[in-house]
C-alpha cells in the first residue's frame, strides 16, 4: 500500500505513522511506540493477564479500526492480515491496529479484492482459500 495513503490514515485506534522513507531498495515506516507490545504477547504469556472486559475493550478498538478503514476513509482499504500480533496496545492498553504491509485498496464500488494467500499461515477464511478472494467482511 502506498506510503501516501498510510500517513493519511486518522483514526484513535490505527497505529500513527510518524514519517516513512522510501526509495526503490527500501521502504519503512516509523510507526508511534506502543508500550504494552502486541496483543498477541498478552493473550499467549504465563506472567501478563487481560481479564475478560479488557478484552472485549480491545477487540472493539481494533474492530472501530477496521470499520474505519473500510468505510470511513475515501478508498475502502482491506487490511489482509490481522491477527494478535497485529494489534498494539498503548500505555492505556487501547488497542491500535498495526502492520499494513499486505493491505489491500479498494476501486470504487469495488466489494472485494482478487488475491492470493500472503498472511500468516493460520486460520484462513474459506472464501480466501477456496475462492481466492477477500470481502470487505473476512477483514
Amino acid at each position: 500500500m502506498e506510503c501516501g495513503i498510510l500517513r493519511n490514515l486518522r483514526h484513535r485506534n490505527l497505529t500513527k505513522v510518524i514519517t516513512s522513507c522510501s526509495n526503490l531498495d527500501f521502504k519503512a515506516l516509523v510507526l508511534e511506540y506502543m508500550p504494552n507490545g502486541t496483543l498477541d504477547k498478552w493473550l499467549y504469556s504465563h506472567n501478563l493477564f487481560l481479564n475478560l472486559l479488557q478484552r472485549l475493550d480491545i477487540m472493539i478498538d481494533v474492530a472501530s479500526a477496521m470499520d474505519y478503514l473500510h468505510n470511513g476513509y475515501s478508498t475502502p482499504i482491506v487490511h489482509c492480515d490481522l491477527k494478535p500480533s497485529n494489534a498494539l496496545l498503548d500505555q492505556e492498553m487501547v488497542g491500535h491496529g498495526s502492520d499494513f504491509g499486505i493491505a489491500k485498496l479498494l476501486d470504487a464500488g469495488e466489494a472485494f479484492v482478487q488475491t492470493r494467500t500472503i498472511a500468516t499461515i493460520g486460520y484462513i477464511a474459506p472464501g480466501i482459500l477456496v475462492k481466492q478472494f477477500f470481502p470487505l467482511d473476512m477483514d
